[in-house]
């Protein structure tokens, strides 16, 4: 299966080892809960998909790689301690604490969260001398004499022989403790992702033309070649990060990611064909609706491969500027539940000034997300409405007249103002939308162009969301399969933006 069929098969396991019965235990005794395997070749996803789920079910994650354990390290030092039988006493041997089940354990101290994913990788590659103990651990979650908590549950890794000369096969015995998942690169499943994840344009369209470049592994005289789909997803971050800060894209920085020398050459070379593309074609004025007559023939006369990296550009522009909006949406209206509980709590003695208040919330914020990216559960989402709604709450008290008291009242009214600037950016991502379907349509009809951008939209979780919220008669116009989507309610409904004295 591919990695997002295999995302899917874990989640369900996770959310049915997590159910409890009436009495609050757990409905699948822990030695029931058979350990995930996800066997498959690297750099496809495979820990990717795991901090996802504990990201999305909201519970801890602990990853281990076990290439580098011995014995020792896994089931702990062993040392004597004294016991009594019989009235005679006797010394018997302990041990520590296993390092990987301590984790755990601190986990649980530092980020309150009782359930969770204990992850170990590389499974397969595990020394001779800790092979017979990883039995007993994939059987009953044990090493030594420790278990691990119950409510976190165990999920493996490993690549197969021909990708990693230290792993080797395991036994039947071994096989029948296991929930095996044998995953496969495909390039739609992680096109679907790296949509949604906003990975690099240039990189997206290239792969749209060259997909036997998504994932290659070949041993050559040289040595081995390869390019993985981890490779495809740090090589975007780069380039981003390398266009912010004016840094040269060349073939020797796209080599140090795509190590295959075709692959990296042709990429190299139209990355810079492709920056061409971004300076004559002007994107922004095409979202505002604004194109002038020859860029529309320039489009319709272009070459496929243009054709392809302009729509790769007019998306990325189009997904930036409705991801924008939805999150700004999610930060105030997350803003807004936490001034609703903070006036509950007032109840009717509401001092003059909340600006303590307002400051416990904003450092309560802050731990949260200080708390949830040590245990690496924290996604981009909720950084961005955590730090957003900490820069709101700054922004209010920043804004109390100096000398007075921040009262509730004014509080309300800097809220209406944020809620009112967010109508702004909503109806700006709107008319991007209808300028970029505006736009493909004058230049390309329903043609495979308006396909793409139609397709793009719809595996993008911002860009559906925003339709799905507000409307897209265009789309819908271009996709009728999908008019089952229904407009949402206006913002003020949906939020209750302004209004925090009655709920």
């Amino acid at each position: 299966m591919d990695i997002r069929q295999a995302k899917d098969q874990i989640k369900n396991a996770m959310t049915a080892y997590f159910s409890k019965d009436g009495f609050g235990n757990y409905r699948l005794p822990i030695e029931q809960q058979r350990p995930v395997f996800l066997m498959g070749a690297p750099g496809i996803g495979k820990t990717a998909i795991i901090k996802q789920i504990a990201q999305e079910l909201e519970v801890g994650f602990v990853s281990y790689s076990m290439t580098h354990h011995t014995r020792q390290s896994a089931l702990g030092l062993p040392f004597i301690t004294k016991r009594t039988y019989g009235g005679v006493e006797y010394d018997v041997s302990e041990y520590t604490m296993s390092e990987i089940i301590a984790a755990v354990y601190d986990e649980i101290e530092r980020s309150g969260k009782s359930e969770g994913i204990l992850f170990l990788d590389e499974i397969n590659c595990v020394s001779e001398t800790l092979n017979p103990a990883m039995l007993q651990f994939l059987q009953y979650k044990e090493f030594g004499r420790h278990r691990v908590p119950d409510g976190w549950i165990v999920v493996t890794a490993g690549n197969p022989a021909e990708y990693n000369r230290t792993a080797r096969d395991f036994d039947i015995a071994t096989w029948d403790r296991l929930k095996r998942i044998d995953v496969e690169p495909d390039f739609d499943a992680w096109h679907a992702y790296a949509v949604g994840a906003g990975v690099h344009p240039a990189v997206l369209t290239y792969l749209d033309i060259e997909r036997d470049h998504f994932y290659r592994m070949e041993t050559t005289v040289d040595g081995v070649s390869f390019v993985t789909a981890r490779g495809w997803d740090d090589l975007s971050s780069m380039l981003k990060l390398a266009e912010e800060q004016g840094i040269a894209v060349d073939e020797l920085l796209v080599s140090q990611y795509l190590q295959d020398e075709t692959v990296s050459r042709r990429f190299s070379a139209y990355y810079a064909l492709f920056t061409k593309y971004r300076s004559d074609y002007q994107v922004d004025l095409i979202l505002s609706g604004e194109a002038e007559q020859d860029l529309v023939e320039r489009a319709r006369e272009a070459p496929f491969d243009e054709r392809v990296s302009l729509i790769g550009l007019v998306t990325d522009a189009l997904d930036q500027a409705v991801r924008a909006a939805v999150l700004e949406e999610k930060a105030i209206g997350f803003l807004h539940t936490k001034l609703v509980e903070l006036r509950d709590g007032l109840g009717d003695g509401t001092p003059s000034d909340v600006s303590r208040e307002l400051s416990g919330i904003a450092a309560a914020l802050s731990d949260t997300v200080r708390s949830e990216r040590a245990a690496g559960v924290l996604s981009s989402e909720r950084y961005f409405v955590y730090e957003r709604t900490v820069q709101l709450i700054d922004g209010f008290m920043g804004a109390a007249s100096h000398g007075e008291g921040l009262s509730f009242d004014r509080v309300r009214e800097l809220f209406a103002q944020t809620a009112d600037g967010l109508d702004g950016r909503i109806a700006e991502a709107s008319r991007a939308l209808e300028g970029a379907f505006g736009f493909v349509d004058a230049a390309f009809g329903d043609d495979q162009e308006m396909l793409m951008l139609v397709t793009d939209l719809s595996v993008s979780r911002y860009g559906m969301e925003f339709i799905n919220g507000h409307g897209c008669d265009a789309y819908f116009e271009h996709n009728k399969a999908l008019r089952f989507y229904e407009r949402g309610n206006d913002l003020v409904q949906r939020i209750g933006r302004i209004d925090l004295e009655e709920e």
